[in-house]
């Protein structure tokens, strides 16, 4: 597939420098917080369902470059190439973008950790805002270039807007807070003014949430649909509701940005690059209600302020400014509520789902013990099926290799092979895998299990290829671990009691598999119990259940017979492993 993929290559980059990711959807750890929930994207959600159209790409075929992206290292360096000046620019993606020109690339999605403390937020936010000042003088004719030399700006009025965007959206806050303080201490009517500036922080929610329970998608229901739509809608409600808490600070930060960046340009020229690494955890200080209180302490101060005047200047406007100042007096300490990390929950399985889900394991690995064998050369065939006759599909993938291989690491684990059964059939794929044919040193992505051919079309997959490397990492640290395990473990004696459940769900009241299940549980209970002991042990379960298979062997044909013989070669491997080892 290499022309094809140098010809799209070419096609793609003599159209755009950089191509823009479309979804970057935030990822909280697992110590999420409130604060992360409301502020971050919904994660978990079919990228398909959810991709929408960007009106820059729609309207001029330009997208924007958000920090993320795909492009051309050879067209990048070229157009970009001693164009700025050093140590001027701080937020370099927006620019580089404009420069270069960004594609829309709606199928890609990403993710990243979203920061789960609205501290560290506003640090990110505050350097986003440097960054967007710093960058302003590109909406001017001549432009600073390398060297210390004014240039012509050769930049679009698309992309000029774009800077110019990004700083009107950072003077938002002050012009509502502004807006709202001038309508209690100038304007009249104090109560229209409170309800239009909430009304512009919450209007756009409210159309993005019409907007979405509007369009129903077809592959879900409509009741499934509106619960959705109410869930996004009450996350939307929350969010507006922490903006309007926050606008005292949120209005304090941005205008220290603003004012912190002209002053460094135009007078110190000093720091224009500083910046704290997104991964750079807050100290444990930091998270404290003291801190946020000292950090946040606008807040207060203009909702306590704001107070005062009001009570003794215009008493009446309390009515309606009361809710929003106490709300403002009490942000650093809501911000530090919705910061604290959710209490990790933890499922505890009950008996009946335990039983439930290990013998749907015992039965899932039942598929790898009979179909990945000699005649498949010991590789797992792509597929079994029943219907309407049975048959096998004799080809397999590097994903199929791959997860056979930790199906017998996961066999192990759950006692129903002993560890030279998991080092023999991990020896043996591994052993096929030394004779398939490959391209340049990567497995084509279907062979034939018996013929060890190739299929036609030969193609690479880097899905399938990505999947095995990583099951070979985790095979590997398995294989590891098992060097230092005891001969005979409590996890065997598990695992012949999930087999001993299958056959008893098989078996018709005439058989009492009491003794037997007697046997194994004093054997998998007593830890006192010497190898010797053990081995004495696993014997009586070895001659109960031959015992029932001469019971059985009438039924040949029956799922009954099938587990009572993997329960006496479950038995009969154990003492074989003792009897080598020992």
């Amino acid at each position: 597939n290499q022309p094809r993929y140098h010809e799209k290559k070419k096609r793609v980059t003599e159209g755009y420098g950089i191509l823009q990711p479309r979804v970057a959807m935030s990822l909280p750890s697992a110590d999420s917080s409130l604060f992360a929930r409301v502020h971050g994207n919904v994660e978990g959600i079919d990228p398909y369902t959810r991709a929408t159209s960007d009106v820059y790409q729609d309207l001029f075929a330009e997208g924007s470059f958000i920090g993320k992206g795909i492009y051309d290292v050879d067209i990048f360096s070229k157009v970009l190439d001693n164009r700025f000046p050093e140590n001027r620019i701080l937020s370099h993606d927006l620019l580089e973008g404009c420069y270069t020109r960004c594609g829309l690339l709606s199928d890609v999605q990403l993710y990243e950790e979203y920061p789960l403390h609205y501290n560290t937020d506003v640090k990110r936010r505050h350097r986003w805002i440097r960054g967007d000042w710093q960058i302003g003088a590109w909406l001017l004719p001549l432009v600073p270039g390398a060297g210390g030399r004014w240039e012509r700006n050769h930049l679009s009025a698309l992309s000029r807007w774009k800077i110019f965007d990004n700083l009107r959206r950072s003077l938002v806050p002050a012009s509502l807070l502004f807006l709202l303080l001038s309508g209690w201490i100038i304007l009249h009517a104090a109560w229209f003014w409170t309800i239009s500036v909430i009304a512009m922080i919450l209007l756009p929610q409210l159309v993005a949430t019409a907007g979405n329970l509007l369009r129903k998608p077809k592959d879900i229901s409509t009741a499934q649909h509106f619960r959705d739509s109410l869930s996004e809608a009450t996350g939307n409600f929350l969010q507006t509701i922490f903006t309007i808490i926050c606008l005292p600070y949120e209005a304090y930060y941005t205008l220290d940005a603003i004012l912190r960046t002209n002053w460094r340009m135009i007078i110190s020229r000093k720091k224009l690059l500083e910046w704290n690494p997104s991964h750079q955890k807050p100290n444990k200080r930091a998270k404290t209600l003291v801190a946020t209180y000292s950090l946040m302490w606008f807040a207060p101060i203009t909702g306590i302020g704001m107070l005062v005047y009001i009570t003794v200047s215009s008493p009446i406007s309390l009515v309606t400014g009361i809710p929003v100042l106490f709300l403002w007096i009490a942000a650093p300490g809501i911000a530090w509520w919705v910061s604290l990390s959710k209490p990790l929950s933890k499922t505890v399985l009950k008996p009946e789902q335990a039983v439930f889900l290990r013998k749907l394991a015992r039965k899932i690995w039942g598929f790898f013990e009979i179909f990945v064998g000699e005649e498949d050369n010991w590789l797992p065939p792509d597929n079994f099926q029943e219907h309407p006759v049975e048959r096998i599909a004799h080809r397999t993938s590097p994903t199929n290799i791959g997860l056979s291989l930790l199906s017998n690491l996961s066999a192990w684990d759950f006692g129903y092979i002993t560890t030279g059964q998991l080092i023999e059939r991990t020896g043996n794929t591994l052993g096929t895998l030394q004779k398939l044919e490959r391209f340049h040193g990567h497995l084509f992505n279907w062979y034939d299990t018996k013929t060890l051919h190739p299929l036609p079309p030969r193609y690479i997959s880097t899905v399938d290829s990505g999947n095995l490397a990583g099951h070979l990492i985790t095979l590997y640290n398995g294989l590891r671990n098992a060097a230092g395990r005891k001969i005979i473990t409590r996890s065997f004696f598990e695992g012949l009691g999930d087999t001993l459940d299958l056959l008893q769900d098989e078996l018709s009241g005439e058989f009492d598999l009491a003794p037997l299940r007697l046997q194994l549980e004093q054997a998998g209970n007593d830890s006192s119990l010497s190898l010797f002991d053990e081995r004495n042990r696993i014997e009586i379960l070895q001659k109960e259940s031959s015992s029932l298979i001469l019971q059985l062997d009438s039924q040949k044909e029956t799922e009954a017979y099938y587990w009572s013989r993997n329960l006496l070669s479950q038995c009969s491997q154990m003492i074989k492993e003792i009897n080598e080892l020992v």
